[in-house]
């Protein structure tokens, strides 16, 4: 397995990642903004009992718009959902989006949206906003994607320790399919009594950053003595590949990913979280075609290998979003708690 440049969803060519985020006094909160090529198609699955999201339903194979111009993950809960607005701001500024009259200028973007509940990490009232969405694809570049406490995972826990934004790549049969991730969840990315993580063995090329892995119950602190508040999860992210695919192979993407979130969190997918993955496929290469039953059978196989791909690096994606985020006031890193495990430089 090879991953890409970066090692993130930047790596799916044409794909950027904007974040802005405020973790000064008062402030703990922050927004993502994911911008596909035109024409790219989108799908979502959404699980957990808790999601807070926007233009799901339009995703849906069976409705008629296909395509996407934006993905905005924040925090903020429901308030939270007002970043989008900035994103459809700066789209129309562009003249990007669904075109609805007789001039370039008439068009409404495509935003769908997904956020946390962070709201009680920071002072009452401060939360994103359309100001952040603006701001986050005024940063939005096809490079290296900053990882931890960054956009929308600047006020993210996970389970006891702190969470945040991670990413991952991985190439597949000259495809590429990337993934990002805001890890917010009830359950635990890492195990309590020994500090691996639980999707440890997808670390590709040591990106995970140590050298071992404790082994023994007891030799690090557990974690076990945190701040978790099980009112405050959801994870929530995008996974994306080059492929062409229709709305409906998209959504088996989306579905794979979920996978990988029930492979990195443990428990996954609680009436407390509202886990939310959205596909992006932007159409830059076709599916293998055979001809006749056998063309089908080539299609489908390509599609499961890039689902599979799918599930690692959503898995991957989680661990490194929490391995790279730095403690808070009260919830602590996962290097506070095993200061002792030997990272890489």
């Amino acid at each position: 397995m090879a991953t890409g440049e970066y090692n993130a969803i930047t790596d799916v060519p044409g794909v950027l990642v904007g974040q802005y985020e405020r973790t000064e006094d008062g402030w703990l909160c922050g927004a993502t903004v994911v911008l596909p090529p035109e024409g790219t198609v989108g799908a979502v699955d959404q699980r957990g009992g808790a999601p807070g999201t926007r233009e799901t339903d339009l995703l849906l194979p069976e409705n008629l718009v296909s395509t996407v111009d934006a993905v905005c993950l924040a925090g903020g809960s429901a308030f939270g959902l007002a970043a989008a607005d900035g994103v459809m701001r700066w789209l129309e500024e562009r003249q990007r989006g669904l075109p609805v009259g007789a001039e370039p200028s008439q068009v409404v973007p495509i935003v769908p949206a997904a956020v946390i509940f962070d709201l009680p990490r920071g002072e009452w009232g401060r939360r994103p906003d359309a100001a952040f969405g603006y701001a986050a694809c005024e940063a939005a570049t096809d490079g290296s994607v900053a990882q931890g406490t960054a956009g929308a995972g600047a006020g993210a826990q996970a389970g006891s320790l702190k969470g945040g934004v991670g990413s991952a790549s991985e190439q597949v049969d000259g495809f590429v399919v990337g993934a990002l991730a805001v890890v917010n969840a009830a359950g635990e990315v890492v195990r309590p009594d020994t500090g691996e993580p639980y999707a440890a063995e997808y670390e590709h090329g040591g990106e995970f950053g140590v050298t071992r892995w404790p082994r023994r119950p007891g030799e690090f602190p557990s974690a076990g003595t945190g701040t978790a508040d099980k009112r405050l999860n959801t994870t929530i992210g995008v996974v994306a590949v080059d492929a062409a695919l229709s709305k409906a192979q998209c959504r088996r993407l989306a579905v794979a990913a979920q996978d990988g979130l029930a492979w990195a969190v443990r428990p996954s997918h609680t009436m407390f979280d509202g886990d939310t993955v959205f596909a992006l496929a932007t159409g830059r290469k076709e599916l293998p075609k055979g001809q006749g039953p056998v063309g089908e059978a080539d299609a489908a196989t390509a599609l499961d290998r890039l689902c599979a791909a799918a599930s690692r690096v959503f898995a991957r994606a989680m661990v490194r979003g929490v391995l790279a985020a730095t403690g808070v006031p009260g919830l602590p890193a996962y290097s506070d708690v095993w200061p002792e495990v030997v990272v890489r430089d």
